[in-house]
């Protein structure tokens, strides 16, 4: 049933790209107009309080929050992952792990064009050695092993447990995606990223860039740099079933619904999205929780995480997209939190 909610939903939501309005960066957007409501307000003291330095929420076609926040002082951290400021005064953020759902709409487009085959060894993109498992254990990992972080290997690219057995959130091993995708159409990441997905989406913010020394010790070292708008372009194209605002196809609606298909390791998580709903999830440092990922949220909520609790929320049956960036919001509970507090605005 989770499966055919997050299908159905997406397919539903091609219909209504009609209602959608460009949010490019350098255009106005329609705004819904009104005074603040006390759930409004409460929201926004909330995120104002939590490091948060960008929130933009569009539901139906209208922009109904967009606010930017000063960075928080004197965290040096947080500044390792900030790139200047762009002409509306919004931060040009590395959005760490968000990262990994971008790249999943790019393996999706190169499936389109014939380039990857997920059910191939990943040794048939990068050739044999590139981990630190038998040969015999290596020509096992396929792609889409990797892609919902099943690949059975730790973060070291040891082996650990049979290929397919266990859910192990893996940023090293994830980082290989990206080797595969850049083998696959013999271009380079920056390329094929500003060809494929983010010129034809309007995403002029957006950007690969090679990180400093100690976040790219971590085993992943291009960071993928943009802004709450961009970010909302990206999530209102997953909301039109793969379309662009200016109607331009950019990923099929079958293989866009394959990235949210729940793995059989963790329900929780589908080819490097995070999915609502579900009887359980499976979170790095959380381990196996019962119930849904973020009980407060809709069911269908897609959702692409980063550290420090960047967020991209993309809601179908709400006609929703929610971007949060910003330094680390010190609640554990955050998205919870945040949620309560969001339906109250958008319910």
């Amino acid at each position: 049933m989770a499966v055919r909610s997050h299908l159905k939903a997406l397919l539903l939501a091609t219909a209504i790209a009609s209602a959608i309005v460009s949010v490019a960066p350098a255009s106005p957007v329609t705004t819904a107009s009104s005074e603040p409501s006390q759930a409004m307000t409460n929201l926004l003291d909330y995120l104002r309080n939590r490091n948060t330095t960008g929130f933009l929420v569009i539901q139906d076609g209208k922009v109904l929050i967009e606010k930017n926040w000063p960075a928080p002082a004197d965290n040096r951290q947080f500044s390792m992952f900030v790139y200047g400021k762009n002409p509306r005064g919004a931060l040009l953020e590395d959005v760490a792990s968000q990262q990994k759902s971008f790249v999943s709409v790019l393996v999706a487009i190169a499936i389109d064009k014939g380039l990857i085959d997920i059910e191939k060894p990943v040794s048939s993109y990068l050739g044999a050695g590139w981990s630190k498992a038998t040969p015999e254990q290596e020509t096992k990992i396929r792609v889409i092993d990797v892609l919902t972080m099943s690949s059975g290997l730790n973060d070291k690219f040891g082996y650990e447990a049979p290929v397919g057995t266990v859910f192990y959130y893996n940023t090293p091993v994830y980082a290989v995606t990206k080797r595969i995708v850049a083998a696959a159409a013999n271009q380079s990441l920056d390329t094929l990223t500003r060809e494929w997905l983010t010129a034809p989406a309007g995403m002029n913010e957006t950007a690969w860039r090679q990180r400093p020394a100690a976040l790219a010790s971590v085993g992943n070292d291009t960071g993928l740099v943009t802004t709450p708008r961009d970010t909302a372009l990206f999530g209102l194209m997953i909301l039109n079933g793969g379309v662009a605002n200016d109607g331009k196809r950019i990923v099929s609606e079958a293989n866009l619904e394959a990235m949210f298909t729940p793995s059989t390791t963790n329900p929780a998580y589908g080819r490097l999205w995070w999915l609502n709903g579900g009887a359980y999830s499976v979170r790095a440092l959380i381990g196996r929780k019962d119930g849904p990922l973020i009980p407060a949220a809709p069911t269908d909520t897609i959702a692409a995480f980063g550290l420090f609790d960047r967020r991209l929320y993309v809601v179908p049956s709400r006609k929703l997209v929610v971007v949060r960036t910003g330094a680390d919001a010190g609640d554990k509970e955050f998205d919870q939190q945040l949620w309560l507090r969001l339906m109250k605005v958008v319910g």
